[in-house]
């Protein structure tokens, strides 16, 4: 990261047990307010306000602990016998320091070229009187929105301690309308809900989403984030954390009764939540708010608040656009097994060479070969080849731990002919890394792995982590599993390979820092689309809260929607419009996008597939046209370094007229659009390949009216005259 202005004003305010009255902040912009005091009994709180009105009230701060002997604590003792402790009460203002930001950095890759950081910061001394134990709480406000978190600083009296319980709050002002997925431990693949807060219990039971067998559900009142809140007044919120590093994943529980929103935290196999050392912190929980859903997407708070990048040289990052054999596998056309022959799948005991082959690995050479020739054809960068590696017949049984040593081929991927002759057509292969979520066996074989990697030309993977955790107890969203992610990307980029993540936890921002994290899933993805389908709505709600977070590998681009077509046992349809699918290049921005679909079905609809071909990856600028959660939404962005533009316009189940406004474009100078377009009769369920391309003229002074169907969407190319 490049900084290139920064202006800092500082003041520190000392004074020893200060009040209970307590402290305010207001935002650079005057808009949002946070209010910190302490209870009658000493407990912290905040509260926050947006133009004069109160969104958050009096929420409290603090945490169980035990293990909190001071210097002397071993963590050989029985940790599990130790009686939990308080870290919420009993406290006194020690000090207040505060301090002004006003910086632009410089991404990498992403939304814009060029992102302003402008805060007010508030941190909080505290001690707690009787145990002299010491805890900060530092407040960041933006313009659109508050970040804060913990701050334990090196302590004889709190050095080595256990987190049992987070005792932040977020308490609501009213019967919110939200849009939320159930808290799980272990994945976030589900369809969102809309409801009013005091109806997410009653709706529990009925929504849609993964059955796996190792979920972890904690609540019948508790929700995901980031999770989107709308008032009845028309303000919109958004809650997340930013910078989840060392710290299990956090999810909301609901008091229904008083509306109060309280952390939940992923524990470990104990029922712990956090190991922790001081000096040490939290992640920042985060409250987004605006009365224009514009803003939310507009929103650099998570980012903002990482750590600026921790790479030195990050020449060889670069946003990839791909294809892959990964679609027919999903369908059911073809397999990542090589084999049915199950017996003897222990790993030191196959002998592939003997096994009879079923006849639809998907990862074959002369597979994998026609997917190289259409990328190098239509200009793509890379091919991923899910299914190439030997142990996928069998890897959910009891030798999983070590079934996948991720640099074995199986007899029909001819990996040292395809990585030629792939250089040959100026194509990467993109390696992929099913791990079965057995983390030490992975992490026991990466160096070997990422060495395999680059040694044969590999410089991206998709890794993956389907299945129970082993060892046995764990989350996936645990601070074990956290830091296992985190380390996986920080020794990628000791060998320069870019990593995106599936199944791992929901992204947080960290790609500021490790901007070779290129990419995660975790979220209800196009996968979906073969398993029964996604709501039509799904797209205009994701870049409200997966997106918050960072870039997602949704891998859009599906052009067939029955199924059937590729495997007739598969009845799912895909439920959007062709031209919804070509929007989600725009309105679902990420560094790392697949054109999902066969080949030989893009070789259907070329015309379509043009828009695939140049959209961009990477931007100068993003502005927000229009938005509404779950709804609709239309964004322009501008090509990093390019005199091009691109609009995308996702619609969800309601048909309705989207107008682009383009006084985006530079004054003065004229521009032809290229519009891809539903049809009139277009629909997701009943016409959905309807769609018309057409040609205009246009300035900054245009605005054009675009008809979306149900389901439908539109996106424009434009390029000057």
């Amino acid at each position: 990261m490049k900084r290139l202005i920064r202006s800092v004003g500082g003041l520190i305010l000392t004074v020893f047990a200060l009040p209970v009255c307590g402290q305010t902040m207001s935002s650079p912009d005057g808009n949002l307010s946070v209010a910190f005091s302490l209870t009658e009994d000493g407990q912290p709180q905040y509260s926050l306000s947006y133009k004069g009105k109160e969104v958050v009230k009096p929420s409290k701060l603090g945490f169980r602990i035990k293990g909190a002997e001071g210097k002397d604590a071993n963590w050989d003792d029985d940790m599990k016998t130790r009686k939990p402790d308080d870290l919420d009460i009993g406290f006194k203002v020690v000090s207040v320091d505060r301090d002004t930001v006003n910086e632009t950095w410089v991404p990498v890759w992403g939304e814009e070229s060029v992102i302003t950081n402008n805060y007010n910061e508030m941190k909080v001394n505290l001690r707690q009187s009787d145990t002299k134990r010491d805890m900060s709480i530092d407040f960041r406000i933006f313009n659109d929105g508050l970040g804060f978190r913990y701050e334990f600083p090196m302590q004889k009296k709190l050095s080595y301690f256990v987190i049992t319980d987070e005792l932040t709050e977020f308490a609501m002002t009213g019967d919110h309308e939200a849009y939320w997925i159930p808290a799980d431990y272990d994945t976030q693949e589900y369809d969102y809900t809309r409801s009013r807060l005091s109806e997410i219990s009653g709706l529990m039971d009925q929504v849609n989403g993964p059955t796996y067998p190792w979920q972890h559900r904690p609540s019948p009142t508790g929700v995901q984030t980031a999770l989107m809140l709308r008032t009845d007044d028309g303000i919109y919120m958004n809650l997340h954390e930013a910078a989840l590093v060392n710290y299990p994943c956090m999810h909301l529980d609901l008091d229904e009764k008083n509306l109060v929103f309280k952390a939940l935290l992923t524990p470990d196999p104990m029922g712990d939540m956090a190991y922790m050392q001081s000096d040490c912190v939290t992640p920042w929980r985060t409250i987004i708010v605006s009365d224009d859903a514009r803003d939310i997407l507009a929103s650099r708070i998570t980012l903002n608040l990482n750590e600026p990048c921790a790479i030195e040289d990050t020449s060889w990052i670069k946003p990839c656009k791909y294809v892959g054999v990964w679609w027919e596998m999903i369908t059911r056309k073809g397999k990542w097994s090589y084999t049915n022959d199950y017996a003897n799948i222990h790993l030191d005991k196959v002998d592939y060479t003997k096994s009879k082959p079923h006849g639809k690995h998907g990862a074959t050479t002369e597979n994998v070969k026609k997917y190289i020739d259409f990328a190098s054809k239509h200009g793509f960068d890379a091919v991923l080849v899910e299914g190439w590696n030997t142990g996928w017949e069998d890897w959910s049984n009891k030798f999983k731990d070590e079934v996948f040593d991720f640099v074995t081929p199986y007899p029909d991927f001819d990996l040292p002919f395809l990585r030629d002759y792939a250089k040959e057509k100026g194509v990467k292969l993109i390696m992929h890394h099913e791990t079965s979520s057995s983390i030490r066996n992975y992490e026991r074989r990466m160096d070997e792995a990422y060495k395999f990697m680059k040694d044969n030309g590999y410089d991206a993977v998709k890794s993956g982590y389907v299945g129970r955790i082993i060892p046995a107890g764990s989350n996936h969203f645990s601070q074990w599993l956290v830091n296992h992610y985190l380390y996986a990307v920080k020794k990628a980029a000791d060998y320069k390979i870019m990593v995106n993540a599936h199944e791992a936890v929901r992204p947080t921002g960290l790609c500021r820092t490790w901007p070779n994290l290129i990419g995660n899933e975790s979220a209800r993805g196009s996968e979906y689309q073969a398993f029964g389908g996604s709501k039509p709505s799904h797209t205009t709600i994701l870049p409200f809260t997966r997106l918050i977070g960072g870039p997602m590998d949704y891998t859009p681009g599906l052009f067939e929607n029955d199924l059937s077509k590729y495997n007739p046992k598969n009845k799912s349809w895909v439920n959007t419009t062709l031209t919804n699918q070509l929007s989600l290049y725009v309105t679902m921005s990420s560094p790392l996008q697949m054109a999902a679909d066969l080949p030989e079905t893009y070789e259907k609809f070329l015309d379509a597939f043009q828009f695939i071909k140049d959209v961009a990856l990477d931007w100068d600028q993003s502005y927000y046209l229009e938005a509404e959660p779950m709804e609709y939404l239309t964004v322009a962005r501008k090509a990093k370094g390019a005199d091009e533009w691109f609009v995308g316009g996702t619609n969800g189940e309601a048909p309705r007229t989207a107008e682009v406004d383009f006084s985006f474009l530079p004054e003065g100078r004229k521009f032809v659009a290229t519009i891809y377009r539903d049809g009139k009769d277009a629909h997701y369920k009943t016409n959905p390949q309807s769609y018309i391309i057409e040609s205009k003229n246009v300035t900054a002074k245009s605005k054009i009216k675009i008809p979306e169907a149900s389901g439908g969407g539109f996106a424009i190319s434009i390029v000057p005259v």
